[in-house]
């Protein structure tokens, strides 16, 4: 009963549908346009972050800047000053 099955099986494989058969169709199309849309509104949201997050840095929101520490080694690693 199971090798009839594989066998069919295996037989309709290796016929496969024809090529006007083959279409991606509606389905496909709205998973298009809603990923789109899903990577669109990403941007504008990431955009908006971006532009609060300047905002806020701009009115010191943040802090001020840390200067950078003197490296105890000397600019090139040696542990000698140049």
């Amino acid at each position: 009963m199971y090798e009839s099955a594989l066998v069919i099986a295996l037989r309709l494989a290796e016929e496969g549908p024809e090529d006007k058969d083959v279409v991606a169709g509606y389905g496909a199309l709205a998973l298009f346009l809603f990923l789109f849309a899903a990577v669109a509104l990403l941007g504008i949201s990431l955009t908006r972050h971006l532009r609060k997050a300047e905002a806020a840095a701009e009115a010191g929101v943040f802090g001020e800047d840390e200067a950078e520490p003197e490296d105890a080694e000397g600019a090139n690693g040696s542990g000698q000053s140049a």
